[in-house]
């Protein structure tokens, strides 16, 4: 897997809330999530080293990272020597672990990975990864009279707005393994008492 590593690390620009770092959790979370499953690890571990290697490309031209990784996966993985009969599974974990395009995952490989994917927008880093993007954008964090939208949106006015319209309809119960459900339980109770104690002190009357 190491020389997979090297081969990805260039498609990725730090400091952009997906960087390396970013695929490294994920990798891990994958691992961890493996752990209790029966599955195959080279296939979980190399879809998780994959999975955003067109994400910077995606941000650029507007197209969706996870089907335009899916294509880049198999070239990649042969230059590697990985077994060609392990190849179209972890081609559909890429395509599919982007749980907002409605793609649904079919093997176990896949619900690890889309799993471990989620549970990284969730949590401490996640909230950080938030904030330092909105900052950026110059996007506020929060105001009480722009209210969040109802449905499900990538497009947030406020970080705080992003959390309701987004991270937090990522519910422990919406996760395919157990391990996973267990970890995102903990990790949503937290990001949910931040974004309530963000707004409970932003008048300063609490």
């Amino acid at each position: 897997m190491e020389i997979l590593r090297k081969m990805v690390l260039p498609y990725f620009d730090e400091g952009d809330g997906h960087g390396f770092d970013h695929v490294e959790r994920v990798y891990n979370l994958a691992l961890k999530i493996s752990e209790s499953e029966n599955v195959d690890v080279d296939i979980v571990k190399s879809a998780a080293l994959l999975h955003d290697i067109c994400r910077k490309q995606g941000g650029e031209t507007g197209q969706c990272h996870a089907i335009e990784g899916a294509k880049l996966t198999p070239e990649i993985l042969r230059k590697i020597n990985f077994p060609e009969d392990k190849i179209e599974n972890v081609v559909h974990c890429v395509k599919v672990h982007r749980y907002s395009n409605g793609f649904v995952p079919e093997t176990k490989e896949a619900k690890i990975l889309q799993d471990a994917d989620r549970l990284d927008a969730i949590g401490a880093i996640a909230i950080t990864r938030i904030i330092t993007h909105g900052i950026k954008h110059n996007m506020p964090i929060y105001n009480p009279k722009i209210k969040p939208s109802e449905g499900y949106s990538s497009k947030s006015e406020t970080s705080i707005n992003h959390f309701y319209e987004k991270i937090l309809k990522l519910k422990p119960e919406t996760f395919h393994t157990k391990s996973a459900q267990k970890i995102a339980k903990e990790r949503y109770l937290f990001t949910q008492k931040f974004v309530n104690q963000i707004i409970d002190e932003w008048d300063g009357k609490k």
